[in-house]
């Protein structure tokens, strides 16, 4: 099962995982100023629930830079636990579809959801169940399950899951028969959904991180009609299938993610077989879900858009490094894309601070969406 066509990516080995933005503020040097009287006559205005009186710490903070991350509690919030604006997803449950190793984009939003407290659940492609299963109990995932306090994510449980089949009858015979799949049950979408229910019986986040274009090599003038259709099957309609299903099962107030690419709405030659139908389906459908979803169960729908970063997954698109190159030399942002940036900005669009937001195309690709010439292009050299 490839993952969502360049989103679903991890990090470059040289960048620890654990440097994530989650648990701190953004606040380089501290200031003394306490608001009292003006905070209580705004309060109403604002929505500030706490009665308390909003102050900063004159403490100063040294100024550390770590991968462009910097810290940023008062010493006097650190005694106390508190910080200003929290990601808080403490006793929230989440589902992540499409986790199959520790390098790609599922896992770290799985960290970022278990960094801010969150309950964590996967649904992995049955195929590839066995040796991820392996992998989390031999332990060869410790150092990338490391999470900013120190302590290693959990995974409370995890589920098979090939999101292409709604129901056990949907399942050809030869699916059935094969190998990959024996001594695994209850896997189609309905199942899993029902599963949850019966281990956990509720959720509130859910998240969609998986994609698979057989054809993704192809030009679209040479995608079959079966190739096309899949890609549209795996990387589109399950998402609808997995809200569909899991929505009955969702807290009001959840939020449910789910990840794209901008050969949505731009021309990428190369990725192919119909995998840019698929994102520019994906993105139409998160807009309609926000509304049906939102009636129907107060849950928000958005979709993240993720510039290229390699990965197993990734690179069976053929290309991956030379997309990475070419974002390096032409976003706005000169800088690598860490797969704990996307971590954190699914956080923050399923916690309480993005409670107004839905129906929404988020890009995490360091700008690269609003360029519309090459800064390395030939065009442009002297």
């Amino acid at each position: 099962m490839a993952a969502a066509g360049f989103q679903m990516v991890a990090a470059r080995p040289c960048i620890t995982s654990s440097r994530m933005v989650l648990t701190s503020g953004m606040v380089v040097s501290g200031f003394n100023r306490r608001v009292s009287t003006s905070a209580n006559k705004f309060k109403s205005s604002l929505h500030i629930s706490s009665s308390q009186t909003l102050a900063f710490s004159h403490t100063s903070v040294p100024l550390k830079f770590s991968s462009l991350t910097t810290r940023a509690m008062s010493t006097e919030s650190e005694k106390s636990g508190a910080i200003g604006l929290p990601i808080d997803l403490s006793g929230k449950r989440a589902f992540i579809a499409g986790v199959a190793d520790d390098n790609g984009y599922g896992w770290a939003i799985a960290k970022a959801l278990a960094a801010a407290g969150a309950e964590i659940l996967v649904g992995t492609w049955v195929p590839a169940l066995n040796i991820f299963e392996t992998s989390l109990r031999r332990g060869k995932f410790d150092e990338s399950r490391l999470l900013p306090n120190g302590s290693l994510m959990e995974i409370v449980k995890v589920y098979p899951l090939d999101a292409v089949y709604d129901t056990p009858e949907d399942v050809p015979e030869d699916v059935k028969a094969n190998k990959r799949y024996a001594g695994s049950s209850n896997w189609t979408v309905k199942e899993v959904a029902e599963s949850v229910k019966n281990d956990f019986g509720s959720i509130d986040i859910l998240v969609h991180s998986l994609a698979n274009g057989p054809e993704v090599t192809k030009p679209l003038l040479e995608t079959s009609r079966k190739g096309y259709l899949a890609a549209i099957s795996a990387s589109s309609y399950s998402y609808v299938s997995l809200l569909k299903h899991f929505l009955p099962i969702m807290n009001p107030g959840g939020a449910s993610i789910s990840l794209t690419y901008i050969a949505s709405e731009r021309t990428i030659p190369g990725y192919g077989g119909g995998m840019s139908s698929a994102k520019a389906a994906l993105e139409s459908d998160t807009r309609v879900l926000a509304f049906e979803a939102g009636r129907k169960g107060k849950i928000r729908v958005n979709t993240i858009s993720a510039g290229p970063l390699g990965s197993r997954a990734a690179k069976a698109i053929g290309f991956i490094e030379k997309m990475i190159d070419y974002s390096y030399a032409n976003a706005p942002l000169q800088k690598e894309l860490r797969a704990d940036e996307v971590g954190n900005a699914a956080a923050f669009l399923v916690s309480p601070l993005a409670s107004a937001v839905t129906g929404s195309v988020v890009y995490v690709d360091n700008g690269l969406n609003t360029m519309g010439l090459a800064l390395d292009s030939p065009t442009l050299a002297v």
